[in-house]
């Protein structure tokens, strides 16, 4: 059998093969195999292949040898996702208001490199997401990439903070550039968050990723130690609503009992909740960083939540419902 003009390339492109021709549900006879192979103008005999296939396990590849009646058929078993796991993850990229458009089809492309090809087709699919509006700013991932850099080599940063002005345009929110040493970055509501120690406010800050521009990382070293030292960021999320800030408050809720897994993906499992003597309503005590935003959310729970203390709460609360009643009469 004459040889093909790409015979170095051989196990190359039979692991392609394999792994984008195969899957659970889809194998190759050795002849199947051999026609593809053709197709790169690479030429093997059945002996050769049999030597190839092992090769291939050597190099960590889970090919499966299966008889079916008088045929053997081979396919890639175990692979470094399987598609359950693909498909997740393209959903989760899909409906990300955080990634651009642009970078959204190609991180999905590279994802479906992972697949086989039957299998890329079942990823191709849109997850519903109409509406959702996605970040313009294309230079997100070099600015994470800083971020990191500049958290593990112990260095402050400096940078660009912007917003929106009524010509729909991003603006810096003011003259001066921000001085922050970074400690963390967090995903919440959609967003990606710097979490960062302000040192001269003397204070914890956060800051959406999406709006910080012309990062610069300085030779001085980062602040703010002790304060990170203990900090627990899942409770930083879960006392900040839409990540606004606010003074750290305990604040104890009566809520009622139908609402309990409402409190819980807020809170979280680890709050206390105690039985009142009121049918049918419990009481539990968290810490919040108090804002309009958890104002809001208390709102948003109607008749179901309550605000029984501290009082100073209570009394913020209800001048603020009464302001939202005059805008309306």
């Amino acid at each position: 059998m004459p040889k093909g003009n790409n015979q170095k390339l051989k196990l190359y492109y039979l692991s392609r093969i394999m792994q984008e021709r195969t899957d659970d549900e889809h194998a190759l006879t050795l002849v199947e195999i051999q026609r593809e192979l053709e197709a790169y103008d690479v030429t093997a005999d059945r002996k050769s292949l049999y030597d190839d296939m092992e090769a291939l396990r050597v190099l960590g590849i889970d090919i499966i040898g299966e008889r079916r009646g008088r045929e053997y058929f081979y396919r890639v078993g175990k692979k470094q996702f399987d598609i359950a796991e693909l498909k997740l993850l393209v959903d989760a990229i899909q409906s990300s208001k955080f990634i651009t458009e642009r970078k959204s089809g190609e991180l999905i492309k590279k994802l479906t490199s992972l697949a086989s090809d039957y299998e890329a087709q079942q990823m191709k699919r849109q997850v519903v997401v109409q509406g959702r509006i996605k970040t313009m700013n294309e230079s997100i991932y070099y600015i994470v990439d800083d971020i990191h850099n500049a958290i593990s080599n112990n260095k402050r940063i400096s940078f660009e903070y912007m917003q929106w002005n009524l010509q729909k345009e991003m603006e810096p929110k003011r003259d001066t550039r921000y001085d922050v040493s970074p400690w963390a970055l967090t995903w919440d509501d959609e967003n990606y968050y710097l979490i960062a120690y302000d040192a001269e406010a003397e204070k914890i800050k956060h800051y959406r990723v999406d709006k910080i521009r012309n990062i610069k990382i300085m030779e001085a070293k980062r602040e703010g130690r002790e304060l990170f030292r203990d900090f627990d960021m899942a409770a930083y999320g879960r006392r900040s609503f839409g990540m606004f800030g606010g003074e750290p408050v305990k604040v104890r809720l009566r809520f009622k009992n139908e609402l309990v897994g409402v409190i819980l993906d807020r809170f979280g499992k680890e709050i206390f909740i105690s039985r009142i003597k009121q049918e049918g309503w419990s009481e539990t005590t968290v810490e919040v960083a108090l804002s309009d935003q958890f104002f809001g959310w208390v709102f948003a729970l109607g008749t179901g939540v309550e605000i029984v203390g501290p009082e100073e709460v209570v009394k913020r609360f209800k001048k603020e419902l009464q302001a939202i009643n005059k805008l309306y009469k």
